[in-house]
């Protein structure tokens, strides 16, 4: 069942995304030669307890971090490690959900370290235009996969793959809520689009071949291939009037 949440509710979902964003701001800072995943996760835990937030990740069925660190063609889930450290050139995703007072927000963001390829500048770019894509399509009165057809569109214009292992989802108190958002589908179909959903959309994008294999380590999802992987994600409320971003403050 989809949660339609009251204006207190959204009210703290909208600190949570403002808290955590000025948090993905400021991770730029840190990003360098030589830093592992492990210690980047460090760093986003002791900013999340400046900013009064709570992990939803640590602890979710036995997971020991509070991020997600995925690289090159790692999708989503990579597991923060002492021994993995950056190199240049590398695409670094990282993906969070927190909650502050008891109401989340999760999003994700993509970092180079240091120099970008062309090639995988505007592949990072596709990704973050199919995101827009379907934030365009979040107004009351839609269908849910009309949000779905327009990231797939986007993607599928630009040649690469479409993760369909993995998906989008509602969010509230919990950092998994009714409904799956796919990044893929026919428009028109779907629960109708209401004042108060709250969405997490993130499109997961390859170079390569769309499938993907999950590591021992029982979370990390990379391509089969070893193609580049991209994963971008925000926070989006429902409203009567445009979508709100709440991972986007400001917008």
């Amino acid at each position: 069942m989809i949660t339609i949440k009251n204006k207190a509710a959204i009210a703290k979902m909208e600190e949570a995304g403002k808290r955590l964003a000025t948090i993905f701001d400021k991770l730029p800072s840190i990003i360098e030669v030589g830093l592992s995943t492990l210690a980047i996760d460090a760093w986003i835990e002791e900013r999340q307890r400046q900013y009064g937030l709570v992990s939803k990740s640590k602890g979710y069925k036995g997971y020991k971090y509070v991020s997600c660190i995925s690289v090159n063609d790692e999708v989503v889930h990579g597991v923060p490690s002492v021994a993995k450290k950056l190199q240049v050139g590398d695409l670094v995703k990282v993906d969070v959900c927190a909650a502050w007072n008891g109401y989340c927000a999760d999003m994700a963001r993509m970092y180079f370290v240091e120099n970008a390829a062309p090639r995988s500048q505007q592949f990072v770019e596709a990704a973050q235009r199919s995101l827009n894509q379907g934030i365009a399509k979040a107004y009351a009165g839609n269908r849910l996969s009309d949000i779905s057809y327009a990231i797939q569109s986007e993607i599928e214009a630009s040649s690469y793959g479409i993760v369909r292992d993995f998906a989008g989802h509602g969010i509230g108190k919990m950092m998994h809520e009714d409904p799956e958002i796919l990044n893929f589908g026919q428009p028109g179909h779907g629960p109708i689009l209401r004042p108060g959903m709250a969405l997490a959309l993130e499109p997961m994008i390859t170079m390569g071949s769309h499938k993907i294999v999950v590591l021992d380590d029982g979370w990390t999802a990379k391509t089969v291939d070893g193609s580049l992987a991209a994963h971008i994600e925000d926070t989006v409320i429902i409203t009567d009037a445009e979508p709100k971003i709440i991972t986007r403050p400001g917008t």
